[in-house]
């Protein structure tokens, strides 16, 4: 401003000059009519560039800034220097902006902006699909009138939001949110929510699991004191001393099978991934399995196995093993005496599966999607006279998980059941080429049709 001063008066100056001269050489009137001439010059020229400054004023500062003239070129200059400036930081500030909205809206939690009167003024995508919200729609909305559940409208009326509500949601899906709001600028408020589903199906399954194993294991200790306590006491013949210790003995057994089933799933949950180059030699395992089911059942069921050759398995064989050889056990042990157990391998270049077919009881419907549940069971007392844990269908699910593997449960009531482990193609690789002589694919087929040894004895 002082350089357009400076300017201003060195016009007047240069208006002066010759109107004295003027003055001088044709008289006062014709020095100050020039010197008025000029001085209106001067007038009009600063009137036309602030008529020029006014309207541009009165528009958006963003428009062009008007081209000015001697003084007022350099004030025109310094309008438009600052606006370039003040579009560059108003450009950053909207691109900070919309980065700050596009990373509330990636969070993984949910946030909703609330007034004083807790209505929503924004939320992100997390905060749409937790509470069923549009962040467009349900502008202006209160918070309460659009999620009317009473534990979060009494929260809200509260007031307290020192400690977070656990809010399950009246979804299909079972949604349990953690829910809070947060002190914000001006009486405003954060709504903060987070989905703990997962979390509270993890600790319902632990208190249940801890419930469990109190239970299975309070029932044989408690077999055991009374025992321990009647021999103390009494006095016994040898006999009911014998009749009592194998009792004992068999309780024990069945707290050791509890605890070695328990261990032997937390190795399967703790273990790293199993390897993908260690070959198991299907036919081998399918012969062992095989054999075991024909020990347990000793005798009072036909097993048959129906293989086909030409594919072995990758991964560690001891946990193929124990899936394998609780899903046959399984079978053995819910198959009434002469009932029939089948074991069937299937492998091509896109997958195998491993097929367990009893002629059981068979299950009801509806508790199929819970077998693989620790400890849940059909029938609890069907169970224990069997010598179940409750565990196997849970290692079966944890030992074919670890190798991309899967289960499926088929069952018709008083018809028998179906165990199904599919493996996908990744899991197979050929056999060997000295394993696929024609000698151990005529033993292998020759199991599938052959009885048991049990089941010869006494035949003629």
């Amino acid at each position: 401003m002082s350089d357009l001063l400076v300017r201003t008066a060195l016009a007047v100056l240069g208006i002066a000059v010759p109107a004295f001269l003027a003055g001088f050489l044709f008289g006062s009137v014709w020095g100050w009519a020039l010197f008025s001439l000029g001085v209106s010059g001067l007038v009009v020229h600063h009137v036309r560039h602030l008529h020029q400054l006014h309207e541009w004023a009165s528009r958006s500062l963003s428009d062009s800034v008007p081209e000015g003239a001697g003084a007022w070129q350099e004030v025109f200059n310094l309008l438009y220097r600052r606006q370039r400036a003040e579009v560059g930081l108003r450009q950053q500030f909207a691109r900070l902006l919309a980065r700050s909205r596009q990373a509330g809206r990636a969070l993984p939690y949910g946030v909703a902006i609330l007034d004083a009167e807790h209505r929503i003024l924004w939320c992100n995508d997390s905060a749409e699909a937790h509470f069923g919200l549009s962040a467009d729609g349900d502008r202006g909305q209160p918070i309460t009138n659009l999620v009317r559940q009473p534990e979060l409208v009494e929260y809200v009326a509260a007031g307290d939001f020192s400690k977070p509500l656990q809010l399950k949601t009246a979804r299909a899906d079972g949604l349990v949110l953690s829910i809070q709001l947060v002190p914000y600028v001006e009486s405003q408020h954060l709504l903060l929510s987070r989905d703990i589903t997962q979390f509270f199906r993890i600790e319902t399954m632990r208190r249940d699991f801890v419930a469990n194993v109190s239970h299975e294991l309070r029932t044989p200790l408690t077999v055991l004191v009374g025992f321990l306590e009647t021999i103390k006491e009494l006095k016994l013949d040898p006999e009911r001393s014998r009749d009592y210790l194998s009792l004992m003995t068999e309780q024990s057994r069945r707290m050791q099978r509890i605890i070695d089933d328990l261990l032997t799933l937390s190795t399967l949950e703790s273990a790293p991934e199993p390897p993908h180059d260690e070959r198991v030699d299907a036919a081998s395992l399918l012969a062992r399995v095989r054999s075991e089911a024909e020990a347990l059942s000793a005798g009072r069921h036909r097993v048959l196995l129906d293989a086909e050759p030409g594919f072995d398995l990758l991964g560690t064989e001891s946990e193929i093993a124990s899936a394998f050889g609780n899903l046959v056990s399984n079978a053995v042990r819910y198959t009434p005496p002469g009932g029939e157990v089948r074991l069937l391998w299937r492998a091509s270049p896109k997958g195998a599966q491993f097929t367990v077919e009893d002629t059981g009881a068979g299950i009801e419907a509806e508790h199929i999607p819970r077998l693989t549940e620790r400890f849940y069971r059909v029938d609890r007392g069907r169970s224990r006279e069997t010598g179940g844990t409750g565990l196997g269908l849970a290692i079966v699910k944890h030992a074919l998980a670890r190798h991309q593997a899967t289960l499926e449960i088929e069952s018709t009531p008083g018809k028998g059941s179906r165990f199904t482990a599919k493996f996908p193609a990744r899991c197979l690789v050929p056999r060997r080429a000295d394993l696929l002589q024609p000698s151990s694919s005529l033993g292998l087929e020759a199991a599938a049709v052959l009885p048991s040894k049990e089941q010869t004895q006494g035949k003629p």
